[in-house]
């Protein structure tokens, strides 16, 4: 099923949760809407459910106009962040509940319902436990008892509000694999916010970054992270260093240094250069630097070191095998830029 946003607008009060957003989801893709906490990634995805209403525009279900429908009949299964699970209920029960409610020619027969739940609770490897009650499950089998119920209506989409948000680093990222390869099982169009980065650039097969209720960039995880579009898409996506520039007669000139302009059209004048840490690599020519400081993050080196012409400071990531002994504090350096972004210089 593909979903067709169409120039939604959303006002709560004086504030703006959505400004003319415009979103085509493609049928069978895991979409991931991130954004800092407002942005309004929140707000659209329950506007594609049906839980809001926007005050304008459209939603279109594979091709059908679902804006004047009520929740249930858009046929989506909607998770939230803490589960939302019926606490007096078994696993069993949570998950036939939808099925259960049902009236009329929709109904299935009771048989027909416990063979779906037996089939889901192999599908979401739970197994074994239909027979237990929310309280005596973890956080992690919590939320595939969640996942699994909004799978039971078979529905068109599925739509996940930051589905991991409760959970602690490491069922987090293994939960994250698992979603990964439901997703690509059942083949749903998927739809998931997070404000976690690193959650979306794994998971998803497009991300859309959320700014202030309009949607910044939109693209893989590679074109997000890789080639940003704005300072905001550079700074929220990734660590950045942001060094002052100035361009003139097509040069780029960086803290002594100059550099070739960039392609996209920009006024002469005081602009800014983002790097990521990444991708400024120590070598023989470059920014002239002094290290400050240097912390073991795992398999990498975060170093932070004071450029000498106009005395800013970068963050740069090397890795921490043999060699990075000697990038200690008074060390000297030299830091060329493998890849930048420029932009009209920012407030602040």
């Amino acid at each position: 099923m593909t979903i067709r946003v169409q120039h939604l607008g959303k006002r709560f009060d004086d504030f703006v949760a959505l400004d003319d957003v415009s979103l085509d989801i493609r049928q069978g893709e895991l979409l991931a809407l991130l954004g800092p906490s407002g942005s309004g990634k929140t707000t659209l995805l329950r506007v594609i459910a049906g839980l809001e209403h926007a005050d304008a525009g459209r939603v279109l279900i594979d091709g059908e106009d679902a804006t004047g429908l009520p929740v249930q009949s858009r046929r989506v299964g909607f998770v939230f962040q803490h589960y939302a699970l019926f606490r007096h209920m078994s696993v069993r029960d949570n998950i036939a509940f939808g099925l259960r409610v049902r009236r009329g020619a929709a109904r299935l027969a009771e048989s027909a319902i416990r063979a779906r739940v037996t089939e889901l609770l192999a599908l979401v490897q739970l197994d074994g436990l239909e027979s237990r009650y929310p309280t005596q499950l973890s956080g992690g089998q919590r939320q595939r008892v969640a996942l699994a119920r909004a799978l039971a209506i078979e529905p068109r989409v599925l739509l996940l509000d930051e589905p991991f948000g409760a959970l602690d680093a490491q069922v987090r990222r293994d939960l994250r694999r698992w979603l990964r390869e439901l997703h690509d099982r059942t083949g749903l169009t998927t739809v998931f916010v997070t404000h976690d980065q690193e959650e979306a650039l794994e998971l998803a097969d497009r991300v859309a970054i959320l700014n202030r209720g309009r949607i910044e960039q939109l693209g893989s995880p590679a074109d997000v992270y890789d080639r940003p579009v704005s300072p905001f898409v550079y700074g929220f996506v990734g660590a950045v260093n942001r060094l002052p520039a100035r361009l003139h007669d097509g040069q780029l000139q960086v803290a002594g240094l100059a550099l070739p302009a960039p392609e996209t059209p920009l006024s002469s004048g005081p602009v800014d250069l983002y790097v990521r840490p990444e991708d400024l690599a120590p070598g023989d020519s470059g920014w002239a630097a002094t290290v400050l400081s240097a912390q073991r993050s795992g398999a990498r080196l975060r170093l932070r070191a004071q450029l000498a012409h106009g005395q800013d400071e970068v963050e740069v990531d090397v890795p921490a095998g043999e060699g990075a002994a000697r990038y200690v504090p008074g060390q000297t350096l030299q830091l060329s830029a493998r890849r930048f972004g420029v932009f009209a210089q920012q407030a602040g």
